[in-house]
């Protein structure tokens, strides 16, 4: 059985899709871009891009009743290669000991024209 998590704390899906689908006690967020709720606009550069995905995560993970150190799995997607170190200095600030897995790409483009769009998976 599945269950739809969703929060207007973060921005609202743009597509046929679900903010998180959580099943079996795992919670599987969809990829989130960098819109700020309230105002629906991106904030500039790729820290403060990568920043405000992760308050996107966050409030997700928290309508679940999760925090960050529920997450075991992200994909990251960027805009190209070589936003990923300004990507993982403010990506790894939002984890504390052990890191989830992850895996990082670069794609053609994202939506919206964000620079980062990261997904994750956290489990109970």
């Amino acid at each position: 059985m599945k269950k739809v998590i969703a929060t207007d704390q973060t921005p609202g899906v743009i597509g046929p899709y679900s903010q998180a689908i959580e099943a079996n006690g795992m919670v599987f967020v969809s990829g989130q871009i960098p819109l700020i709720p309230a105002t629906g606009e991106m904030p500039e550069g790729i820290e403060a891009q990568t920043r405000q995905v992760f308050e996107n995560i966050k409030n997700i993970l928290a309508a679940a009743g999760l925090t960050m150190d529920h997450v075991v799995k992200t994909t990251v997607l960027l805009h190209d290669m070589s936003l990923f170190a300004g990507m993982n200095e403010v990506y790894a600030t939002f984890f504390e000991g052990s890191f989830p897995a992850r895996a990082a790409f670069a794609v053609k483009s994202l939506p919206k024209d964000a620079l980062v769009e990261i997904e994750c998976i956290a489990v109970r």
